[in-house]
């Protein structure tokens, strides 16, 4: 994080750095910016001093980073991170794809909670009565432009139940060229296909069919998959079924060594979820706690980061999401603070396409809002190029790796 940057009121919007300057009896200031070719995002700003007025104050995360009024804490963090930024250099281990290991080093920038096909249409009594089409050509096409932008690998999370297709998956890797890495388990308590009976089985059992897929493939397809998830909960709290298919993923990870990632929305319930896991005996730095942005919260991340989890803002681009309520702003605003306070070690960024009006086809963002825009906002505010790299490309990979 640019400490000159960051820390002076950046994050705050326009509008209220503006107010704040009249209130102060002084006339808002124009920035100069100077834009510069390069990094990641399409059009990202190049970071300078002069970049904010004269005079503006840091921001009390920045004084973290910079050893202000933290003592030796802030020097610790920094040193912590650049410790952290080297091992994302040096990646080891193997990742699993629908078309094989490959080596760890071979994945690039990672979106790591998205869907090339889901069918949420045919639940009962749902709201959520959308799809995301089967349509091979135009999946390729719409992958076929992350990939122009610089795009490497992506996790597809669609799950039994609502359309996972290993051979589907395998042949737009092949047209795409892009790693794509396939979920395995059950999605939540709403949408649990009834053949897979998990009223009926003990965890030892469900974990078992994980276990099985992860060491001979899907069937006879004989694809394996190289994640846990997303599993997760309909409501703000963790259903007894819904605990059944925790604690059995959390057998299976702790077995096959894949991480696990998770559902939950608008609420807390994340911790109920890794608390589940911890009791099982998980690592939680192998577990990613997924839609962290329908609820912002910084206390919500820093009990998750601090625990040893990993968080996710996934719902980056939507239009139709809770999130509105606060905008994508806020969401800057709290990256960057977690930021400052030294945690790109443990965040990770994606869009969960899962609808037909998110691809660039019918007039959506496709799977290059985080390159074109989200990226380049996060850099305006004052994330550094090491940072951002360590959020897409570091971070997946440590988590997908074994």
């Amino acid at each position: 994080m640019d400490r000159r940057r960051c820390g002076r009121n950046r994050l705050l919007g326009a509008a209220r750095r503006a107010d704040a300057d009249r209130a102060r009896g002084r006339p808002r200031l124009p920035a100069v910016r100077v834009r510069a070719p390069g990094g990641f995002g399409a059009g990202a700003a190049a970071r300078r001093s002069e970049d904010l007025p004269t005079g503006a104050g840091r921001h009390p995360v920045a004084a973290v980073r910079a050893g202000l009024g933290g003592g030796d804490r802030g020097r610790r963090s920094q040193g912590k991170l650049r410790e952290r930024n080297t091992s994302a250099r040096e990646p080891a281990g193997l990742v699993q794809t629908v078309r094989g290991p490959v080596p760890a080093a071979d994945i690039g920038f990672t979106l790591p909670h998205e869907h090339t096909a889901i069918a949420l249409w045919h639940i009962p009594n749902r709201w959520d009565y959308w799809e995301l089409s089967r349509d091979e050509e135009i999946a390729a096409a719409e992958l076929a432009r992350f990939r122009a932008a610089g795009g490497s690998s992506l996790v597809d999370l669609t799950l039994p139940g609502v359309g996972r297709d290993p051979a589907r998956l395998a042949g737009l890797s092949e047209q795409t060229g892009l790693h794509i890495v396939m979920g395995a388990g059950w999605y939540r308590g709403a949408y649990y296909p009834a053949e897979a009976l998990i009223d009926r089985r003990s965890v030892d059992d469900l974990a078992s069919e994980l276990i099985r897929e992860a060491t001979d493939g899907v069937a006879e397809t004989g694809i394996k998959p190289g994640i846990i998830g997303e599993v997760g909960t309909d409501k703000p709290w963790v259903s007894a079924l819904e605990e059944r298919v925790h604690r059995a993923v959390a057998r299976a990870a702790r077995q096959t060594g894949l991480a696990i990632t998770t559902h939950s929305v608008m609420s807390p319930v994340g911790l109920d979820q890794l608390r589940l896991f911890e009791e099982e005996g998980m690592d939680p730095s192998r577990v990613v706690i997924g839609h962290a942005d329908s609820y912002p919260s910084l206390d919500y991340y820093l009990e998750i980061v601090g625990r040893g989890a990993n968080l996710e803002f996934d719902f980056l681009g939507m239009s139709f999401t809770p999130m509105e309520r606060h905008g994508e702003g806020r969401i800057v605003e709290l990256l960057c603070e977690l930021l400052a306070r030294g945690h790109a070690d443990r965040v990770l960024l994606s869009q969960d396409v899962c609808h037909n009006g998110q691809l660039t086809r019918y007039g959506g963002h496709g799977y290059t809002y985080l390159q074109e825009t989200f990226l380049p906002r996060v850099r305006d505010a004052g994330a550094s190029d090491s940072e951002i790299e360590q959020i897409t490309v570091g971070n997946p990979r440590r988590i997908l790796a074994r």
